[in-house]
């Protein structure tokens, strides 16, 4: 059984607590600690994982005590790669939320610490787990879209001011960047996926409603080495609700539309050739709470494979890194 310590206890980290409480059921680990800088967040969240959990305030006294496999890392994105360094010279194999950080600098001295130190260092990616994205990239791996023309994603959800008003980090480049950085970080990382190697990015993006540092609406054009066209449009001030979370591939051979409002549905199927996952689309739609999805679940199984030398990760902090590239080279770093 593994041991888990969790850094950070706010919005994202119930996610991880339901399902590594799902995986203590099955006997796979065991959360041992969790932190948080405010104590009853700290609190309320060991109370809620039970068996002995210990909370801490103090990120330093709980790598020090805590005897965990694996540190989760569900802080404030600007701090991810330093308590990754922290983890990596403690010894601690690592799962960062992400984005993986908010300066390529900072992600490249993760890495490095990660490597020394010998340890796994990986970022979730859940998205990649849903089922719709894992049957395109089945097909996209097959080669059913031929040579790919066009990857499109389009981040249309809503935040309101207060959302950014009660924690001072939320929009600041330092600590989180703007609704690219943040609401569409997965998108990112998907149209990388499937894109390959970047060749050129460029991007214009304003402040309009939110009042925060970075930006609250953004479009992104990146040039593929392969001569493909990808396109990121990401907002947080779509009315009244979150509106679309989808991703576009256009083919030779192929084109699929993967919507919903957070990559839950395949809105659009089509190929020149017959295949029998064309079934399997018809079937491939769920129905999430939220825009996070169900992908935590099967992220952590992949993890602790990884842990138990079963299956390669699939996302590495170098393959992070692809994503924060991008993001920076939008913001114009």
């Amino acid at each position: 059984m593994y041991k888990v310590a969790l850094a950070g206890c706010g919005r994202i980290s119930k996610n991880h607590i339901e399902s590594l409480l799902k995986l203590r059921e099955e006997g796979i680990e065991e959360i041992v600690s969790c932190c948080d800088v405010i104590p009853e967040r700290a609190q309320e969240a060991a109370e809620k994982i039970g068996n002995g959990c210990k909370p801490y305030t103090e990120y330093s006294q709980m790598l020090k005590e805590a005897d965990a496999d694996l540190v989760t890392l569900c802080t404030p994105s600007g701090l991810h790669p330093y308590q990754a360094i922290e983890a990596a010279q403690a010894g601690r194999n690592i799962l960062s939320e992400k984005p993986q950080g908010c300066s390529l600098e900072a992600c490249d001295k993760a890495i490095e610490a990660a490597d020394k130190a010998g340890v796994k260092y990986m970022v979730v990616k859940q998205n990649r787990f849903n089922p719709s994205i894992q049957l395109l990239r089945k097909a996209f791996e097959k080669g059913r879209f031929g040579k790919v023309y066009m990857i499109l994603a389009n981040v249309l959800w809503t935040r309101p001011q207060d959302y950014y008003d009660m924690a001072k980090w939320r929009g600041t480049y330092e600590l989180d960047g703007g609704c690219l950085s943040n609401q569409a970080s997965h998108y990112v990382d998907l149209v990388q996926w499937f894109g390959g190697d970047i060749k050129d990015v460029t991007s214009q993006f304003s402040t309009q409603k939110i009042k925060m540092e970075a930006e609250d609406t953004i479009s992104v054009a990146i040039k593929f080495a392969t001569g493909a066209i990808g396109s990121i449009n990401a907002t947080v001030l779509t009315y009244p609700k979150n509106l679309e979370g989808s991703l576009t591939i256009l083919g030779e051979k192929g084109t699929v539309r993967v919507g919903g409002f957070a990559l839950n549905k395949i809105e659009h199927w089509e190929f020149a050739d017959e295949d029998p996952m064309d079934e399997e689309a018809r079937r491939a739609d769920t129905a999430p709470p939220s825009v996070y999805g169900y992908g935590h679940l099967p992220y952590y199984r992949h993890v602790f494979d990884v842990l138990e030398g079963k299956s390669q990760p699939m996302c590495t902090g170098r393959e992070a890194r692809k994503t924060v590239e991008i993001i920076m080279k939008a913001y114009g770093k």
